[in-house]
Order: C-alpha cells, then sequence, then structure tokens
C-alpha cells in the first residue's frame, strides 16, 4: 500500500469508529430514524452549495440507478439499522460485530451475483475471487469470533439488534462494489452529496413522524458531529480510499474501526470490557486479515475495476 494509501486508511479507521459511541449517546434522546435524518440532512446542507458550484452532481443524477441502490445500502438503510441496534447493544458490541464486513465483502466477490450487475451496470462485471485454503480459513477463523461476541455478549432475546447489525454488515460489503463499478468515474462529491440528498428524502416522511419532543444539548452534538465529521468528511476520504487501494481492501478499515469503538465506549459511556470482546475481537481481526490478504496474480478478480488512481 502506498503512504497515501496508509494515510487515507488510517484516517477512516478513527473517523469511522467516532460514530458508534456518538449515535449511542444521540439515540438516547432521538429516535434512530430522527438521528439518521440528522446527518443526511446537515451533510447536504455542507455540500450542495459545493456541489453545484462545481456541476458535480448532473452525471451522478443521470446514473440515478446505482447511486439509488448504493444510497440504501450504505447510507439509509446501514444508519436506520446501527441506531435501532444502538438502543439495545453497546456501542464498542456493534463496533466488533460489524468488523465482519471484510469477510462479507470476501464472499460476495468471490460469487458472481447473476443478473443484478448486467441491468444496473452492463458494461461491467462483478469480480470472481478463488477460495483457497487460506481464505477458507480466513472465513472460518473470522465468523467464529462473531459467534463468539454474540455468544458471550448479546442477548439472545434481542434477535432483531442481531439481525439488524447482520443487514448492516451486508449493506457496507456491498456499498464500496457499487462505487467501483459503477460510479467511481464520477465526481466524488457528487456522489457524496446525491447519496446524502436521496437519503435525506427516504428519510424524511418517518422523521416527521418520529420528530423529538425536544433538542437536548448531548443528543445534538452528537448528531452534529456525525453530520460533519463521520458523514461529510468520512465520504470524501472514503471514496479516496477506494480509488487508492480498491473496493475489498477498502473495507478493511475495520480493523481499526472496532479498537476505536471499545476505546470510547470504556473511556466515554463506561462499556464494559467484556470475555466476548477479549475472544472475538482477535478472531475477528485475523480473520479478515487472512481473508483479504493480496491473493497471488492468479487469483486476482478478473473484472477491471472502472477507475485505479
Amino acid at each position: 500500500m502506498t503512504q497515501r494509501g496508509w494515510v487515507l486508511f488510517l484516517a477512516m479507521g478513527v473517523i469511522w469508529g467516532v460514530p458508534y459511541a456518538m449515535i449511542r449517546i444521540a439515540v438516547e434522546d432521538f429516535d434512530p430514524v430522527v438521528v439518521a435524518f440528522g446527518r443526511t440532512f446537515i451533510g447536504s446542507l455542507i455540500l450542495l452549495p459545493i456541489a453545484l458550484y462545481t456541476k458535480t452532481l448532473g452525471p451522478v443524477f443521470r446514473r440515478w440507478r446505482p447511486l439509488l441502490l448504493y444510497t440504501l445500502v450504505e447510507i439509509s438503510g446501514p444508519w436506520l439499522l446501527i441506531g435501532y441496534a444502538e438502543t439495545t447493544l453497546n456501542s464498542s458490541t456493534v463496533g466488533l460485530l460489524l468488523a465482519a464486513v471484510p469477510l462479507v465483502g470476501m464472499v460476495i466477490l468471490s460469487k458472481p451475483i447473476q443478473g443484478l450487475g448486467a441491468k444496473l451496470w452492463p458494461a461491467h462485471s462483478f469480480a470472481h475471487d478463488r477460495f483457497d485454503a487460506r481464505r477458507t480459513i480466513g472465513l472460518v477463523i473470522g465468523f467464529a469470533g462473531v459467534a463468539a461476541l454474540i455468544g458471550f455478549d448479546i442477548d439472545l432475546t434481542q434477535p432483531a439488534a442481531i439481525g439488524a447489525i447482520g443487514l448492516t454488515t451486508i449493506g457496507y460489503a456491498i456499498g464500496p462494489i457499487v462505487i467501483n463499478r459503477a460510479l467511481a468515474d464520477l465526481p466524488p462529491l457528487g456522489v457524496v452529496t446525491g447519496s446524502l440528498m436521496l437519503a435525506t428524502v427516504i428519510y424524511t416522511p418517518f422523521t416527521i413522524l418520529r420528530r423529538p419532543a425536544q433538542f437536548t444539548a448531548d443528543a445534538s452534538w452528537s448528531v452534529l458531529g456525525l453530520a460533519v465529521i463521520c458523514t461529510v468528511a468520512a465520504f470524501l476520504i472514503f471514496f479516496a480510499l477506494i480509488s487508492e487501494v480498491g473496493p475489498a481492501r477498502a473495507t478493511v478499515i475495520t480493523y481499526i474501526n472496532p479498537a476505536v469503538a471499545i476505546l470510547l465506549g470504556v473511556a466515554l459511556l463506561d462499556e464494559p470490557l467484556t470475555i466476548g470482546m477479549g475472544i472475538g475481537f482477535p478472531l475477528v481481526i485475523l480473520g479478515s486479515i487472512l481473508g483479504t490478504a493480496r491473493a497471488r496474480a492468479a487469483e486476482e478478480p478478473v473484472a477491471t475495476p472502472v477507475t485505479q488512481s
């Protein structure tokens, strides 16, 4: 990885390790859909004037189908689901469960998704990657870590919260693939702004129904931080990271995210360090490293990314 890639990688790992604590604080007073709406609405307000000035929105909205898919799997679905999960789960636990994103991405990239790719972006196919012994072992170890975390730390009488995080991991694994296959040649500012605007429209009717009776300071500052730091800044850096290292390895920022989430959860929210974290965290990280490390030349994906700079 280049020096620029490492800088982007470390920045993203820290920035996207922070939201779990902020979301946990925000959902104590606001409904999860209100928190998600606040992120996308404020982010849109910040980026829209710049996008209009640079004329980057037009080309993006002409490719509205993959943009909508990206918005659904990377923003509107996951941000609502994470907020819902954190009404019952610790922020550090959620961060650790989402460390399975690279493993899910590895599975998705290893098999063709028939029909979907051809309909959305016919000029490009999904990558094919063979499972060798190393990747199979990594997959088993990583999901064993997730199982350990669930078994020790999570109340299994809350299956909806576990399911919400499971769907989020799938969405976060698909998002970078959509970017790389269908949106990578478009201006990142336009893609980020357009997706935030779409998500805001999707959230609006639900937010009206769930609007809070009062706006508390802690929750409001958390939503503002989520919008400015963890949304606007984070997405622009994330697009640069995907361009630098590719979609599969971009998701490996989840190596760092859980560590940041644990530190913040323990230090700021008085969340406990548990047996599940002690067993699950190293297993998930080891599995992800084994499963997503650079393959031999014969195992590289056969499809060429839209752009790599």
